[in-house]
């Protein structure tokens, strides 16, 4: 039987209407979200060390998204057997972007923690999408006092460097940040590989901040269940993903690529699986480093409107069927 919520409303085609975030209302009073998730605009790439770009990211993100819209129903996932964020069960909402101030890293970042802040006194999942690496701090700063919280990291670089000719909030930063901050409690980091801007002494102090770093062939090599046995249970979860942890032949579109990278359904499969053992209990992501001007193609961004919908999918629905028990 056809679902008639198809049929409802405006066929409202992935080309037609107002380029929001999976087409979803904007409301850019942050003081009135009223929502389970609310997606924010980080577009500073003030903090890179070589190729700019990612601040176009938010952009390129969201007219990406448009594709995986899904109408008026949800999406139907025939291997989960599964409809994913229907409207009646996920509310969805684009709050539009934190204000970036060029050449003022910290008033910049005092704006994205800010409009962080706001979306969490409402009780709304925030998703922010890059801008590069260095908007995590932020972000994970406007977490304070909601700990503890265990932070899953997909990453090509391990983003531990403490400082450096005085830059603190640089994209080489922002996880050292993070493991400084009392509510983070410990982090898997995952993906990481090759050469990078933080050395042996910067292993060394992640291992000692409770960080369990895993490369790209770790990952092969234990699995999706092997992975998630790593993961400390009973904690709630905040996903950071770096764009560059997929290999460039599926994301080409960052400013620092890294060839040995993940493929698609390594990454997802890690997150459903923790999505499903935690019941949902994953309070929040970033999407960082995806900088539009280097993949005319524009996959990248589709890969990464693809990877936050599915994951907001897979929260929901186990959020849900937590509930139902």
């Amino acid at each position: 039987m056809a679902d008639n919520a198809y049929e409802a409303g405006r066929l409202n085609l992935p080309f037609v209407g107002h380029c929001t975030f999976a087409k979803s209302p904007p409301v850019t009073d942050w003081d009135q979200i009223n929502a389970d998730v609310a997606v924010l605009g980080a577009p500073n790439d003030m903090g890179t060390q070589w190729r700019p770009g990612a601040r176009f990211g938010p952009r390129g993100i969201r007219e990406a998204s448009t594709l995986f819209s899904f109408g008026h129903a949800g999406a139907y996932d025939f291997e989960d057997d599964v409809m994913y964020l229907t409207r009646e069960k996920v509310r969805m909402v684009d709050a539009g972007d934190a204000d970036i101030i060029h050449t003022d890293m910290a008033g910049s970042n005092a704006n994205i923690e800010l409009a962080v802040r706001k979306m969490l006194a409402q009780g709304a999942m925030p998703v922010v999408l890059g801008g590069d690496h260095s908007v995590h701090a932020p972000v994970m700063k406007a977490f304070e006092g909601r700990g503890p919280i265990h932070i899953l990291h997909v990453d090509a670089h391990l983003d531990f460097v403490d400082e450096r000719h005085g830059v603190r909030y640089g994209h080489g930063n922002p996880l050292r940040r993070s493991s400084e901050m009392p509510h983070v409690v410990g982090m898997t980091q995952i993906g990481i590989r090759n050469v990078s801007s933080s050395n042996r002494d910067d292993y060394a102090a992640a291992r000692a901040a409770g960080s369990q770093i895993l490369s790209v062939r770790d990952v092969r090599r234990l699995g999706t269940a092997g992975v998630l046995a790593q993961i400390p249970t009973g904690l709630n979860y905040y996903l950071t993903i770096d764009i560059d942890g997929f290999d460039p032949s599926i994301a080409p579109g960052t400013g620092t690529p890294s060839h040995g990278g993940f493929l698609y359904y390594e990454v997802l499969e890690i997150i459903q699986a923790l999505a499903v053992r935690s019941g949902g209990n994953i309070v929040g992501m970033d999407l960082v480093e995806v900088s539009p001007p280097y993949d005319p193609a524009g996959v990248t961004s589709i890969l990464a409107a693809q990877l936050i919908l599915n994951t907001l999918g897979f929260i929901f629905h186990a959020r849900h069927a937590g509930l139902e028990r």
